[in-house]
């Protein structure tokens, strides 16, 4: 069968630099970044003493106080990106047939505080004190249930869970399912919430987390060759998918145009990458040319960029190895040296910024960048946002597990 072709008509978004779409796409252009020391917890003890957390994130501001207490916050995160989504893109279900509206909304971690919590209170009170609300707080699939009871979508309902390329995979999950003719649109992304005791404490003893606690503004620098690991985050991104047809007969926005989507596996370790960049080079190949486009075309990538030693020299060696002479033309940088690392949520995100690149044709930078690496050895953007011709982004993610996927959009065109 012919593949429909697939349009982004909103974005909402929770990030550690601003909350809502324009307050978040200002803060990249302006380099801002939003990490800070760790307000959550006590993080005295531990080696990394900062992340990017929500500032601006009131739970009462969004829900009443029973629904507060009994929705985690990476549930809320999603159902909050997604009245956004939902508001941006002006779509009513009203006038849609829910049965053909679908969710894909998944997280990397979901609510590692609850089972803080609550194993907390079996300890000092028993097991009669755990919470009722425990296991639906704490599950990944809650976030797409609350997303479609949020909005009446009664398509398919599911997450996929993809570590650090989860937003990305359930994005790409969405586009196909919409290609393909099993619904006409779609709310996808991916939520996170995971800055915790358990969360930051298990990073920290990976040696992943950046200690540049005396600088936390500084600490996320990808590519650098200075950068020491990488900046836990948290937020959601949803974005409104819909057929081209369908969009176009309701007078959509239409932001940007889905092409192609890719994943494939390293098959090679349960945290690095493999050496060669191979599967990441691949999923890059398979996103752009599933598109009918050949890589050249490619103006800009949004990198996964971690600023992890291994992660951003094996991503520089992927994107020289797909696209040869022309990686040294491609403008690419990682917005992750702003928002720190979303986890499960920073696939969306990432792909939201590529259609506001498109949007606005500007690059948003790599800031902290300030001493080359030999290893990464491509045009990143250093430290301030470009004027550019974007017609065609790619967004990579790489996940622990050796998961890898890429989206590409372009500037559409009927």
């Amino acid at each position: 069968m012919q593949k429909r072709r697939v349009v982004i008509t909103g974005i909402g978004v929770l990030s550690p630099v601003g909350s809502g779409v324009e307050n978040f796409w200002s803060a990249l252009v302006a380099g801002k970044s939003g990490v800070a020391p760790i307000t959550k917890f006590d993080a005295s003890q531990f080696d990394s003493r900062i992340a990017a957390e929500l500032k601006d994130y009131k739970a009462e501001d969004h829900f009443n106080s029973k629904d507060a207490r009994k929705i985690s916050p990476f549930i809320q995160y999603a159902i909050v990106a997604a009245r956004e989504a939902v508001i941006n893109a002006s779509f009513r279900m009203d006038q849609a047939d829910p049965h053909r509206v679908g969710v894909v909304v998944g997280s990397g971690i979901g609510c590692i505080r609850s089972a803080e919590e609550e194993y907390q209170k079996f300890l000092e009170k028993g097991p009669g004190r755990i919470s009722p609300f425990f296991i639906p707080k704490m599950i990944i699939n809650e976030a797409a249930g609350h997303v479609s009871i949020e909005t009446g979508a009664k398509g398919p309902a599911t997450c996929s869970v993809t570590a650090c390329a989860t937003g990305t995979t359930c994005i790409g999950d969405a586009f196909r399912m919409i290609q393909y003719g099993e619904i006409d649109a779609a709310f996808a992304g991916g939520t996170e919430a995971a800055i915790s005791i358990l969360g930051v404490g298990g990073f920290a003893s990976l040696k992943a987390l950046s200690t540049r606690n005396d600088a936390p503004e500084q600490a996320s620098r990808p590519f650098d060759k200075d950068r020491d690991g990488f900046i836990m985050g948290e937020g959601a991104c949803v974005v409104v998918l819909e057929e081209l047809a369908y969009a176009k007969k309701r007078g959509a926005n239409i932001l940007a145009e889905v092409i192609g989507f890719g994943q494939t596996s390293d098959a090679f370790h349960s945290t690095a990458p493999e050496d060669s960049g191979d599967g990441a080079a691949r999923a890059m190949a398979m996103a752009v040319q599933g598109g009918g486009f050949k890589l050249e075309d490619v103006n800009y990538i949004n990198a996964h960029g971690t600023s992890t030693h291994l992660n951003d020299k094996i991503e520089s060696l992927a994107i020289r190895k797909a696209f040869g002479a022309h990686a040294y033309k491609l403008a690419v940088s990682s917005t992750k040296s702003m928002t720190g690392h979303l986890l499960g949520a920073a696939g969306a995100v990432e792909l939201a910024v590529c259609a506001l690149a498109i949007r606005d044709q500007v690059i948003p930078p790599t800031i902290n960048y300030t001493m080359p690496d030999p290893d990464c050895d491509l045009d990143y953007v250093p430290n301030q946002a470009r004027k550019a011709v974007v017609d065609i982004a790619i967004s990579n993610s790489l996940g622990f597990g050796g998961h890898n996927a890429t989206l590409a959009v372009k500037k559409f065109k009927e």
